[in-house]
Order: C-alpha cells, then structure tokens, then sequence
C-alpha cells in the first residue's frame, strides 16, 4: 500500500494514510488531516472524526491527538447525501467546461456558497441549476463542486470540481502551489515598491470574529504583488497568491497601509463605504480574480484563463488616467 492511497466506489471513498517518522512533534490529528487532504476543511475533518468516520491503526480517532508518527489513519467517506441545495436558474459565465471540470468567472455580489444568513442567489445555487448532479460532493451537501472560494463583493475565476478525482487533484495543485491564481486590485495611495512579498500571518480576529487579521498564531501566508500603474491617489498591482487564506489578499494589502478600494471590512476609514462606493461606480470592492491557471487532472494539460476586468472596475480604471 502506498503512503496515500485513495480507494472510490459508488458507495463512498476510502482513503488510507501511513504517518512518516519524524524527529520533530507532529500536530494535531484534525491539523494533520487538514494540510494533508486540503480538499477536507478543517470543521468538516473534526465532523468525520466525531461521526467515527476515521480512525488510527483501526481505533476510534480524537480531533485532538498529538501523532508520533508510523501511525495509519484510515478515513472513510461516506456517500455523498442527496444535495438539499435548491437549484436556481441564476445565468453564469461559464468560461470552460468538460466531464471533470468548470470555469466559472464570478459576478460581484455573489455569494460562492450557502452559509450562514444566505440560502439562496449564490453560485453553487446556480451551478445545481446549470450542471444538476454533476459536482463533486468532497466540500459536503452545501458546497459541491467548491475548490476555492472568492468573497461576495470579489469578481472574477474560479474552478468547479465535476468529480471527486478531480476536486482531490485540483485541490492538491492549489495546496502545492502548482496552480497559478493572480488577482487584479486597486489599492490605496500610491505605493513605492515596484514589487514585493508579503509574508505575514493570517488567522481569526481575537475580537472582530467575522474578521481576519495577521497574527503570530494564524496560518503562514504569502502574497506577491506587482505595480503596474500608479494614479493620483491610488495604485493598480497585480498580486500572485502563494497559499489561499480568507481575505488574504484584503488583510494583506491594509496591513501595508495600502488597502483595496471599496472594501468594507479593511477600509472603512477611506473609501470603504457605501457612499464611496458610488461615487467611484463601484457594485463591491476592487479586486477581480484576473488569471488561473491549473493542469487538467485527466489529460495533464495545462489550462490558462483570464477574465477581463468588470465594466464598473474598468471603467474606474480608465477614469483615473
């Protein structure tokens, strides 16, 4: 058996995972889970565990078991539920699909998935409309198909899993950043740097718990950022994503004093707020998934796409020259 094997039937997977020795301590199960298996959120790791879906050298498993290593975790998925996600026939833009897989360059003000307070309008809504049974169920009944996600008032690409094959490789790409995802933002002041890296960070607000924030015990992110045209008062970049934190690029930016323009929660102080937002035509915030590129977990081709910036952002942009 090899140190990741991944068994699927039709009546749900078994994934089996041998724990490497290492000199240094291991994390927790559910942390281990996580980092391994990043198309698993955490909370949905600690829901299996507690639901006796996975366990170690074939014991019940806690969330909060420290490994040693040589362990085996075996993990059983079950079927995927019948999706209790109503279907609603909202109009995508659908820039590629096949049998494994769908680009879809989000509007501003969609949701990508049901949450709390929101049941309805939001992208997977119209994926259950546009491609019916065919996501994949990794993500659990209230995200199929999701791989990544983009903020409600964030435009542009994103990529839909048709299968759980594919949701493991295309997760896996993003987790070991071999998938390329650049983002276009207008930002606050004119910056000085040409580029740089930020290298800070991001978990929880210990307060703000709706908020993110850079603090020493968050998860390591990285951002890459470009100039690529200085205005007035503010400044176009291009930033590249290392690792996918919530609101990694909104946080990182403010935390260089140079915050996305129209963003609500990091830039209130300036033009994040609603009255701004109109007087610069702006529906949400300016920041638009602008590249993704990825390989094709069937073909093993490499597949690049770009959406244009939306009209609003665009407009904005030609203004302020």
């Amino acid at each position: 058996m090899s140190e990741f094997d991944d068994q699927s039937d039709d009546d749900g997977s078994l994934i089996e995972i041998c724990v490497e020795r290492q000199t240094q301590p291991q994390p927790r199960l559910d942390q281990y889970l996580t980092q391994r298996l990043p198309e698993l959120s955490r909370s949905r790791v600690q829901r299996l565990i507690e639901e006796g879906f996975i366990s170690i050298d074939e014991k019940p498993a806690k969330a909060g078991l420290k490994l040693k290593g040589d362990e085996r975790i075996t993990i059983v998925l079950p079927p995927v539920e019948a999706l209790s996600v109503e279907a609603e026939p909202i109009d995508l833009d659908i820039v590629f699909q096949d049998d494994d897989l769908a680009v879809i360059n989000k509007p501003i003000g969609m949701v990508t998935h049901p949450g709390a307070g929101v049941s309805s309008g939001t992208l997977v809504n119209a994926l259950m409309f546009h491609m019916k049974d065919s996501l994949s169920g990794i993500s659990g009944v209230a995200r199929p198909g999701i791989v990544h996600r983009l903020d409600k008032d964030t435009s542009g690409l994103l990529v839909i899993a048709k299968n759980d094959r594919a949701h493991r490789h295309l997760a896996r790409e993003i987790r070991d950043k071999e998938a390329k995802r650049i983002y276009l933002a207008l930002v606050e002041r004119v910056m000085k740097e040409d580029r740089g890296i930020v290298d800070k960070p991001i978990g929880r607000h210990p307060v703000k718990r709706k908020q993110m924030a850079i603090i020493e015990s968050g998860r390591r992110a990285v951002s890459h950022f470009e100039v690529l045209k200085r205005f007035g008062r503010y400044t176009l970049v291009k930033v590249e994503l290392e690792t996918g934190r919530t609101h990694q690029i909104r946080v990182h930016m403010a935390s260089l004093g140079h915050p996305v323009v129209g963003d609500l929660v990091y830039n209130s102080k300036e033009t994040g707020n609603e009255a701004m937002r109109r007087k610069l035509g702006l529906k949400g915030q300016a920041l638009h998934a602008y590249q993704l590129s990825f390989t094709h977990p069937s073909t093993g081709r490499l597949l690049e796409f770009e959406a244009p910036l939306p009209p609003e952002f665009s407009a904005l942009i030609d203004s302020l020259k």
